[in-house]
């Protein structure tokens, strides 16, 4: 994605921790065409048929998902058709695929269990697995309950942060070295707070950029997106398990336990690992010490080539539409600013790199990291995004590797 910062941010010395939590820095954008958060329904309900679909076809889950998000052209395929074909294919509500599992079947899973769950149903096993690899500073991304690249992808890297075989397999030894053969409180009860109530929760997020523009801030549409996305949680994942739940103050419902993001060590390096979608942190004596899913540009806008630096980090920006630099959407000739928020184009933080309009941010649609392509941005979960801001400091290299 192509920004440019502000000078207040940018000026900035090297080797200084660049975050700005208050000021709400003001990005404008190249290439980028961002993804507003769509309604419950329509490509929504079709990508989220797909992400279930992925372990047991996945050769639907590639065609569908690039059919829809990249808009290829299917010739006698039509998206109607494949619509209908994916939702026979998924005939089961999604409200009932998690709704037999319990606490204890999380906590207390075996690895030897993970054959007793069907294809293409959440599985308990995977659930602790995602939980423990989270806990591990080893992102799989959103924690859903499926087996998929964005799990393996942590497994190797957790395989090869402790000096084991990397294969990526969720075999005994990583299941062992993770603690997974120990009962954990790892899916765990929390009771709803006034806090949480009492949020400007926003009903829709329009997709029409003058009307979004109109928004004060950019938040979370329910209580239950919010929590999901607190607690690293697909939001399916979580209404699943809470399927029937009042979500109101003193409510006790299920989430993961994740535990808390990391704050110390040295950040020495940093690659984006465009074969492997995934950006990679070292530390001073070059050992692996953070793994995220990421989505690393296309074949269209790809990602830039060699190594740059990081020159700025932003909490909570707003987004600054600019068509006369940049893209139009529709009508919209005018420029606008999108208030900062969750659910804005680039999530809640934006680190700068060297390469000019280029960087690291979050996203409105977590479960999409690695799924979807971007416009050359390197897009993280705006909780991995976040973590990353905390560790980095300006003049950290950032090298892109095929």
């Amino acid at each position: 994605m192509n920004y440019h910062l502000t000078s207040e941010i940018a000026a900035l010395p090297p080797g200084t921790n660049a975050i700005v939590s208050t000021a709400a820095p003001t990005h404008e954008t190249d290439d980028l065409v961002p993804e507003p958060k769509r309604e419950e329904g329509g490509s929504l309900r079709l990508a989220v048929l797909i992400r279930r679909l992925a372990a047991a076809r996945p050769w639907v889950c590639f065609f569908a998902s690039r059919s829809i998000y990249e808009e290829i052209d299917v010739g006698a395929f039509p998206k109607t058709m494949m619509t209908g074909f994916l939702a026979l294919s998924c005939a089961w509500p999604t409200a009932t695929l998690a709704a037999d599992i319990s606490r204890d079947d999380v906590n207390a899973a075996r690895l030897a269990d993970r054959s007793d769950v069907a294809a293409g149903e959440p599985n308990p096993v995977m659930i602790k697995a995602q939980i423990l690899l989270d806990r591990a500073h080893v992102s799989p991304g959103v924690i859903d309950g499926y087996d998929g690249e964005n799990l393996t992808k942590a497994l190797s890297a957790y395989e090869e942060m402790h000096d084991l075989t990397v294969d990526g397999e969720l075999d005994e030894e990583v299941w062992k070295t993770l603690g997974g053969e120990k009962n954990a409180d790892l899916l765990v009860e929390y009771e709803i707070t006034a806090d949480d109530t009492d949020q400007d929760f926003i009903d829709e997020i329009p997709s029409d950029y003058e009307k979004l523009a109109e928004l004060e801030s950019v938040g979370f549409t329910s209580i239950e997106e919010m929590l999901a996305e607190r607690h690293h949680m697909d939001i399916e994942l979580f209404k699943a398990l809470n399927d029937g739940k009042d979500m109101t103050k003193g409510t006790t419902i299920l989430v993961a336990d994740i535990g808390d993001p990391r704050t110390d060590g040295t950040i020495a390096r940093i690659e984006a690992d465009k074969d492997r979608a995934q950006i990679r942190a070292y530390d001073e004596d070059d050992k692996l010490v953070l793994a995220y899913p990421a989505t690393i540009g296309s074949e269209e806008n790809p990602s830039p080539e060699g190594t740059h630096q990081i020159e700025a980090i932003a909490v909570d920006p707003t987004y600054s539409y600019r068509p006369s630099k940049n893209f139009q959407q529709g009508e919209n000739d005018e420029k606008l600013t999108i208030a900062a928020g969750p659910n804005n184009p680039v999530g809640d933080v934006w680190i700068d790199l060297s390469e000019p309009t280029y960087g690291i941010h979050g996203t409105s649609e977590p479960s999409e990291i690695d799924k979807t392509a971007s416009h050359g941005c390197v897009r993280l979960t705006n909780w991995d995004a976040n973590e990353l801001a905390e560790l980095v400091e300006t003049g950290t290299d950032v090298r892109f590797i095929d």
